[in-house]
C-alpha cells in the first residue's frame, strides 16, 4: 500500500500531443532530470486529436488539480483548436509550441502551417524507407546471428553478453539510418588475442562496449539466476578480456554502465564524423535494401517499452 505521506511529495506531469507525444516527453523530460530528488509520475497522452479529446484531457487535468500536489503538463499540440481548449485548464500549462512558434515565425516573417504530426510522421518518403531498411539490417544482425552482410555494416557493436549492444544498434539503427550490426563475445573469443575472424576484416567499424562487474553481474542474474554465467568472477575475466582485446586493437571503447542508450549513440557518431566514417545511410546509394519486412520484424522483435505512467524515469533496456 502506498505512503500517504510519501504520495504528497510526488508531482504528477502530463505530456500532452496532438500527435505521438514522444516530443513534449522529451523536451519536458529534458527539465525535469534537472531535479534529481524530486519524483515524478508521469503520464503520456497522445493523439489528441478531436475538441472532445481534448476537453476530456482538461477534465483529467482538472481532477489532477484537486490532488494534493500540483501537477506540471507540458504540451507540444499544433492544432489551434486543440491548444485552445487545452489552455482552459486550471493547471498550469507549459506550452512548448506556443512559447517557440511565434518567435520562429517572426524571424521567418511567415506563419507555419501549424499541423499535428509533422515531426514523426511519415513525411520524407526517402528518408523514412532508408531508416527502414537500417532497422531491417540491424535486426537481422542483432547479437551475431546473421554474418551474411558484415560488410555492408556502418557500425559494428562488439561486447559481451548484457552490455547493451542491443539497444545501442536498434537507437541509431531507428534515430540515424545506420546499419548496424552487433556480436556478442563469447568464453571462445575472449580466450583469443585476436578480434573474432567474422569482424577482424571491419575494424575500423567496430566499437567496443563495456560496463561494470556489480551492473553486468545483476543484470545477468536477473535474466538467469545463480549460474556461473552471472558470477562477479566470470563478469570480471569477460569485461578485463573484452578491454585487453580493444585495447590491442586500437577499437574506441565506450562504457555503458552510467550512459543513456543516446548518450552512448552520440559518441559512437562523434567517432565516426572524426574519422570520416557515414554518418548516415541516405547518403549511400550501394547498400540500399527494400524495407518491405522491416514493420513486421520490429513487431516480432520489439516490445513496446513506452510507459503511460511511472514514478521515475525510465531506466535504459539493458539489451544484450
Amino acid at each position: 500500500m502506498a505512503d500517504p505521506q510519501g504520495d504528497q511529495h510526488v508531482v504528477p506531469v502530463f505530456f500532452l500531443s496532438d500527435s505521438t507525444g514522444i516530443s513534449a516527453e522529451t523536451m519536458g523530460n529534458a527539465l525535469l532530470i534537472q531535479f534529481p530528488d524530486q519524483v515524478f509520475e508521469r503520464t503520456v497522452i497522445p493523439f489528441i486529436s478531436t475538441p472532445e479529446d481534448a476537453r476530456r484531457v482538461v477534465e483529467i487535468l482538472d481532477e489532477a488539480m484537486d490532488g494534493p500536489v500540483q501537477p506540471l503538463v507540458f504540451t507540444t499540440a499544433a492544432e489551434d483548436s486543440i491548444r485552445s481548449i487545452l489552455a482552459t485548464t486550471r493547471a498550469p500549462l507549459i506550452d512548448f509550441f506556443d512559447l517557440h512558434m511565434s518567435r520562429v515565425e517572426s524571424i521567418l516573417g511567415q506563419r507555419g502551417i501549424r499541423e499535428a504530426a509533422r515531426l514523426h510522421g511519415v513525411g520524407d518518403i526517402k528518408r523514412y524507407n532508408s531508416r527502414m531498411a537500417a532497422v531491417e539490417f540491424t535486426i537481422e544482425h542483432d547479437d551475431g546471428q546473421s554474418l551474411r552482410a558484415l560488410d555492408k555494416a556502418d557500425v559494428i557493436l562488439l561486447a559481451p553478453s548484457r552490455c547493451g549492444k542491443t539497444p545501442t544498434s536498434m537507437y541509431l539503427a531507428l534515430q540515424h539510418g545506420l546499419y548496424v550490426a552487433n556480436y556478442p563475445l563469447v568464453e571462445e573469443d575472449l580466450e583469443s588475442s585476436e578480434l573474432p575472424r567474422p569482424v577482424r576484416d571491419y575494424r575500423e567499424r567496430c566499437f567496443g562496449i563495456t560496463t561494470t562487474v556489480e551492473r553486468l553481474s545483476r543484470i545477468r542474474n536477473e535474466r538467469r539466476p545463480g549460474s556461473s554465467y552471472a558470477e562477479p568472477s566470470q563478469c570480471r575475466w569477460e569485461l578485463r578480456r573484452a578491454t585487453e582485446i580493444f585495447a590491442a586493437h586500437r577499437v574506441p571503447v565506450i562504457d555503458s554502465s552510467a550512459k543513456s542508450v543516446e548518450e552512448i549513440s552520440t559518441m559512437i557518431l562523434q567517432t565516426l564524423k572524426r574519422n570520416g566514417g557515414i554518418l548516415s545511410r541516405e547518403v549511400s546509394k550501394a547498400r540500399h535494401r527494400p524495407p518491405e519486412h522491416a514493420h513486421d520484424l520490429m513487431a516480432s522483435r520489439l516490445s513496446d517499452r513506452r510507459i503511460a505512467t511511472t514514478e521515475s524515469p525510465t531506466e535504459q533496456g539493458e539489451g544484450t
